[in-house]
């Protein structure tokens, strides 16, 4: 079983870059970011890191207006992984909706 760390809502053409990716450029960034930025929001986009936020909103409302329906990863610095059972699938309905089952 894939351990997911983190939804990411993706619109369009395929990313550049997976989750997986994204993931391990945050790993490498992981001490520098906690020790500077404990509980901020950061974006990380093709492997670079965009920014960092007060806000899960802050930081989403930059990512959408930067790079509008590419890829892009949110994470909250120092927050504990998310394990997600595989039982639990994600899918997309309406126009920028995900729903739960």
């Amino acid at each position: 079983m894939k351990r997911e760390d983190e939804v990411r809502v993706t619109q369009g053409a395929a990313p550049q870059f997976d989750l997986d990716s994204e993931l391990a450029v945050y790993e490498g960034m992981r001490q520098s970011l906690e020790a500077r930025h404990m509980g901020e929001w950061v974006v990380v986009h093709q492997g670079k890191l965009i920014g960092t936020y007060d806000s899960f909103e802050s930081a989403a409302k930059d990512a959408v207006s930067k790079f509008g329906r590419a890829a892009y990863l949110i994470r909250q610095v120092g927050a504990p992984s998310i394990t997600l059972p595989a039982s639990v699938a994600f899918f997309q309905y309406g126009a920028n909706r995900l729903r739960l089952r």
